[in-house]
């Protein structure tokens, strides 16, 4: 994995340094925590959007980048889409921070390794949302955005292309069985900090977690199916994002009750991030 091939080039033990010395400044922590706050703005947008749409109220199913150009076309658009991209870079630079200062202890060990890489890969996918968002802000033409299907052909052009656009689907299967099981073992407690919340809120707490890392799991496992499907049929027309995943779970029997509970889950999945902004250990 070419990925893997980075936290072990030879130049990794200098870089490593320098990002555990860039990591440890109070600035990067401040930025990690807007990172987190930014993040979950995104989720709140996406999940309410879709609560609504859910209870007919004239909502959407959409996805990142619909939920930033919701921000840019609301009240005080342009000031509140600038906050939102200076947190997107914050959250870029933390997980690369995550990725080669190791702030989260992974090791350097293969499972180590495969975490970290993980960390990098979840910011090049926000950096490129970041961009997204100063460009937006700055007024830039954006040029037309491929999206999920005009990057699984494109994947699909490449050698044993089919292979790896199913590779990539069970990849995103296996996040979102990883999402089930911390949610099942509330894992995420392992650096939430909630000691001067009561025991009771506490347990709320944990539970609207849960709540909300299993609903984003559902939403992944929907991409990740029909990514492998995708590669199966040779069709990249079946590839769906998140926001297609949305509509396909509205489209079900009983869609729009299905819907309302997993934007309400997605709803939940913002407020964790909003918790891991105030109280993770950073």
């Amino acid at each position: 994995m070419a990925t893997m091939d980075v936290m072990r080039g030879p130049g990794m033990e200098r870089l490593s340094r320098g990002a555990k010395e860039a990591a440890n400044h109070p600035w990067a922590k401040k930025l990690g925590r807007m990172g987190y706050a930014a993040k979950g703005a995104v989720y709140a947008i996406i999940g309410v959007l879709a609560l609504k749409l859910a209870a007919g109220e004239g909502g959407r199913a959409t996805d990142s980048r619909g939920a930033v150009a919701t921000v840019a076309h609301g009240p005080f658009g342009i000031a509140l889409l600038s906050l939102l991209a200076v947190g997107l870079v914050g959250f870029v630079i933390w997980r690369f921070a995550q990725a080669f200062a190791d702030t989260e202890g992974k090791g350097s060990d293969a499972k180590g390794l495969a975490a970290r890489a993980m960390y990098f890969i979840s910011g090049v996918i926000y950096g490129s949302l970041a961009l997204f968002a100063v460009k937006t802000v700055v007024g830039a033409s954006q040029g037309k955005s491929k999206g999920t299907q005009g990057w699984t052909a494109t994947l699909m052009e490449q050698p044993f292309g089919r292979v790896l656009v199913v590779l990539v689907g069970l990849g995103i299967i296996g996040f979102a069985l990883k999402q089930f099981h911390t949610a099942w073992k509330a894992k995420f407690r392992e650096k939430l900090s909630l000691t001067g919340l009561a025991a009771r809120q506490q347990h709320r707490v944990e539970r609207m977690c849960q709540f909300g890392i299993a609903a984003r799991g559902v939403v992944f496992a929907v991409i990740g199916g029909f990514l492998v499907l995708a590669g199966v049929d040779a069709n990249p027309g079946e590839a769906k994002g998140l926001g297609e995943a949305l509509a396909v779970v509205a489209r079900q029997p009983a869609g729009d009750v299905l819907l309302g509970v997993v934007a309400a889950g997605l709803v939940a999945y913002a407020a964790y991030l909003f918790l891991q902004a105030r109280y993770r250990q950073l």
